[in-house]
């Protein structure tokens, strides 16, 4: 098994108030460092520049959209009250209604989280290796799942395991 690095990660707010995990006291990978597999050519500073704004335009999409559905659920709570003139189709309603937003919020938030993971294995130098046997998850796959921790092997085999 191969050495994971860490990095010490937290979040800055930076233009717009949109935290974007930063490292501090890591320098970061040189795209040529990154894995790759057999076969696969290096990443280069443009591939990994691009795979960067990916990542830190999705987390300020998630924050947004985790913002919006916060905001909403906050009405739905507001508003859930029973008063006169609901009847229980309403009051079932406002708590469907409830219940899929939550859902939408915790997806959101389980996403970021994921996001902002890829962005700190990519200043660590740890992007594109596999989190449970450490061989390259491959560059190919990482630029279509760009927050992929697990090589397709050890994916299939959490898959089966449910």
């Amino acid at each position: 098994m191969a050495a994971k690095k860490t990095a010490d990660v937290t979040t800055e707010a930076g233009a717009g108030g949109s935290a974007v995990p930063t490292a501090r006291g890591v320098a970061e990978a040189a795209p040529e460092e990154l894995a790759v597999r057999p076969g696969e050519e290096p990443w280069t500073p443009d591939e990994v520049a691009e795979a960067r704004a990916e990542l830190e335009g999705e987390v300020r999409r998630l924050q947004e959209e985790l913002a919006a559905s916060e905001a909403a659920l906050a009405g739905l709570m507001r508003d859930s009250g029973e008063g006169a003139g609901h009847d229980e189709a309403d009051t079932g309603t406002k708590n469907i209604t409830r219940e899929h937003e939550m859902a939408l919020a915790a997806n959101a938030r389980a996403t970021l989280e994921q996001t902002q993971h890829a962005l700190q294995r990519l200043d660590a130098g740890t992007y594109g290796l596999c989190e449970v046997c450490g061989k390259p998850i491959g560059k190919a796959r990482m630029q279509a799942f760009p927050r992929a921790t697990l090589c397709v092997e050890d994916k299939q085999k959490q898959e089966r395991r449910g």
